[in-house]
């Protein structure tokens, strides 16, 4: 049972092959929300996320000047509480594949923890080692962002500073190689579900160089 018409898929998607991006409001239920908020929480209170780097493969670093977030990668398998999620994931790179005729045959993604004060500077979703990504999403998870909090995400484009406030439940959509972009100093926790669509399978990206 598909969860947005063909119409909803459409207008985003020609709106992605448009403007390189897309963003797209309340694009899971409150229930959802609170949901995959909570899991979000009992990853954080089991101290599950680790650093984030920079880098694949044998690039792989720590560096915190250039950013500041801790990630829990997901597993379909393993985080069954998030099936509902994982659901309307794949019926969205269904149509992105039907519509956009992307040759997507996997997806990664992770949790997204910011604590007040970090940030990621200007950089675009791909490695110079792993090539694979094709569509980069963000779906932000802050219960009660307002002005001021930042952690805007910044998109850069035709010198253009295109500023997206971190809302709940809003999804944004852009192509991993083309989109510049960074992630504003916090000053409040951000929370994400971020991930990639990618043309090789998990683990085989280092083969698309």
């Amino acid at each position: 049972m598909k969860l947005y018409s063909e119409e909803n898929y459409i207008e985003w998607l020609d709106r992605l092959a448009e403007d390189d991006f897309v963003v797209i409001d309340d694009f899971i239920s409150p229930e959802f929300y609170t949901h995959i908020y909570d899991f979000f929480q009992q990853r954080l209170d089991e101290d599950d996320l680790a650093k984030a780097g920079i880098g694949a493969l044998g690039d792989h670093t720590i560096d915190k000047k250039i950013r500041g977030d801790y990630v829990y990668w997901l597993d379909e398998q393993r985080d069954s509480e998030l099936k509902v999620f994982y659901q309307q994931l794949h019926e969205l790179v269904g149509q992105i594949k039907r519509l956009c005729f992307l040759g997507i045959s996997d997806v990664e993604c992770h949790l997204a923890y910011y604590p007040t004060g970090t940030f990621y500077k200007k950089h675009v979703d791909q490695f110079k080692e792993r090539s694979n990504r094709i569509i980069s999403f963000v779906l932000y998870l802050n219960p009660d962002w307002k002005e001021g909090d930042g952690g805007e995400l910044v998109i850069y484009k035709e010198n253009q500073e295109i500023k997206i406030e971190p809302f709940k439940s809003r999804l944004i959509l852009f192509k991993s190689a083309d989109v510049e972009h960074e992630v504003l100093t916090t000053n409040a926790d951000r929370y994400s579900l971020t991930g990639w669509m990618l043309n090789n399978p998990v683990g085989l990206g280092f083969l698309n160089t």
